[in-house]
């Protein structure tokens, strides 16, 4: 199990710099590379219902500091609205914190999401260090509570953008099955485990499993 003091020691600060460093200069690169895509997905968001093409939510980051995440939006602009009216969904999504096959997803989102090219603006908020490129499920507050003890720990560390969830089923797994991926990484986290989850997570993409 990771303790705080691990990472109080010079290797483990040096480990830190060298993650920072990293997730600086690839984020910057993916902004720079990605730009003409996202902004033809913007349009595509905003032509299809003349909607914000951006979602932000509202997350949990290091040391429990919130911070709004950025999304390009994938669901239809009344989605927290339109569950309400229907209690069996909301029921589902409250025990699970996602749909199958969700109703509320666009067709341009449904592509977006397949492709994972929703996430891309989140690249800014690794610039601005609310997240890594690798990392723990970002979260909101309410979800905090399930993960027990472990709660402190996970928010120890910045959420990523990919992460063991990512490479290993996305929207396929149980929350449960979300948590101990966590945990595992958590457990496990070093550089080189977060690069390994770099360099699968293009293929696990582009295999779209999970992605809805």
């Amino acid at each position: 199990m990771v303790v705080a003091g691990q990472r109080s020691r010079p290797e483990g600060r040096l480990e830190e710099i060298v993650r920072r460093v990293l997730d600086i200069v690839v984020a910057a690169l993916g902004l720079l590379l990605a730009g003409p895509l996202l902004a033809l997905a913007a349009l595509l968001v905003w032509l299809e219902d003349r909607g914000p093409f951006l979602y932000r939510r509202r997350v949990l980051g290091l040391g429990g500091r919130e911070f709004d995440a950025f999304k390009l939006r994938t669901m239809r602009v009344d989605a927290d609205n339109w569950l309400t009216g229907r209690p069996e969904l909301l029921a589902q999504y409250q025990g699970n914190v996602k749909l199958q096959d969700d109703p509320r997803v666009t067709r341009v989102g449904r592509i977006l999401r397949r492709l994972s090219i929703d996430e891309l603006p989140q690249l800014v908020n690794v610039l601005r260090g609310d997240m890594g490129l690798v990392g723990p499920r970002m979260i909101h507050r309410s979800e905090l509570e399930r993960y027990g003890e472990m709660g402190a720990e996970r928010l120890s560390v910045r959420p990523g953008i990919t992460g063991l969830w990512q490479v290993s089923g996305r929207q396929d797994l149980s929350y449960a099955e979300r948590i101990e991926l966590d945990r595992r990484y958590l457990r496990e986290r070093s550089l080189r485990l977060d690069i390994e989850i770099l360099l699968r997570t293009l293929p696990a993409v582009l295999r779209g499993r999970g992605a809805h």
